[in-house]
């Protein structure tokens, strides 16, 4: 599939979407346990086993459905592992052993402890590429500076992975948490949709804000309520721990930082300042996108990674 057939037309998202709603489906499904956690996540691998490994890993308030056109476009080159962090998409929230209330997780420990053992689940006999986005970016450094994963590159797209974190919403929601708690769950889903719309440069088609919304309503696999839990659990985020490692992540695998020039969630300076903390090789600025560069510039998205790729392929 040519990469030039990702230009953006989102009245021909949805269509494109339900097409590939098969060959995306996360059929397999990973249990891990410990002592204190139960973590379920669905996931999927697409394209030939034999060719480099390519997981992408999503943020907040995403799914695996942010990864589709690039996935669609490097799949003949690439076998590429999507998943749903729990809590999010087909993979439902973690649970504490004893009860059935999930934990707030601020800092992603948790969440980056279940990916650790998805990615051991897998038995990759060479690193994996890696690619994420969005607080998806926090989860890979905590895998790599962490829990010791190696990887064959790592490329980090509109990431939140250097404080200060939150915003003016997110601070009213976590002040006022019992307050959003009481409202109705329609009323919550409509913040969601809200806060979705911003997430882009240009409008999203209406059906296609409407998959990436689904999860969030009343009746989705998460709910409105789970909404609310990440948010209020973003405000809380502190990292410096992490953040200390940083400059020893490019001196071991190089880094690329994407970014979507016209993000209205994270500025672009955070970009740079991340880049130098990372050593990074390169730092790329989208123009006309924001930040969910997937939908906003999918082809040149889709070029700039196959380009970093094929420059580090093993």
């Amino acid at each position: 599939m040519s990469l030039s057939s990702f230009t953006r037309n989102p009245q021909a998202d949805v269509r494109v979407l339900k097409m590939n709603e098969e060959k995306f489906t996360l059929k397999e499904i990973f249990t891990h346990k410990t002592s204190t956690h139960e973590f379920q996540i669905h996931w999927t691998r697409l394209g030939d086993p034999s060719k480099p490994a390519l997981v992408l890993i999503h943020g907040f308030p995403w799914s695996s459905i942010v990864w589709q056109d690039l996935a669609s476009a490097l799949d003949t080159r690439y076998c590429i592992y999507l998943y749903d962090h729990p809590g999010f998409g087909q993979s439902p929230q973690t649970r504490r052993h004893g009860d059935n209330e999930s934990d707030l997780d601020p800092t992603l420990i948790l969440r980056a402890e279940a990916s650790a053992a998805l990615f051991k689940h897998w038995n990759l006999s060479k690193p994996a590429h890696v690619v994420a986005h969005d607080n998806g970016g926090l989860v890979s450094l905590r895998l790599f500076v962490e829990h010791g994963l190696k990887f064959a590159s790592l490329c980090l797209i509109n990431v939140v992975a250097i404080g200060p974190f939150g915003s003016p919403f997110f601070q009213l929601v976590a002040n006022n948490q019992s307050i959003f708690q009481a409202l109705p769950a329609s009323f919550i889903a409509g913040l969601a949709r809200s806060y979705i719309k911003t997430a882009t440069h240009r409008p999203l088609g209406s059906q296609t804000e409407d998959l990436l919304v689904q999860q969030w309503q009343e009746h989705g696999s998460q709910g409105p309520a789970r909404f609310l839990q990440d948010i209020v659990q973003a405000h809380h985020r502190a990292i410096g721990e992490v953040e200390a490692q940083y400059p020893r992540v490019g001196g071991q695998i190089p880094v690329k930082i994407i970014w979507g020039k016209n993000d209205s969630w994270i500025p672009s300076e955070r970009a740079s300042a991340l880049s130098d903390a990372l050593n990074a090789r390169e730092l790329v600025f989208l123009e006309d996108a924001g930040h969910l560069v997937q939908y906003d510039q999918p082809s040149k998205l889709a070029s700039e990674i196959t380009r970093w790729l094929t420059m580090h392929e093993q």
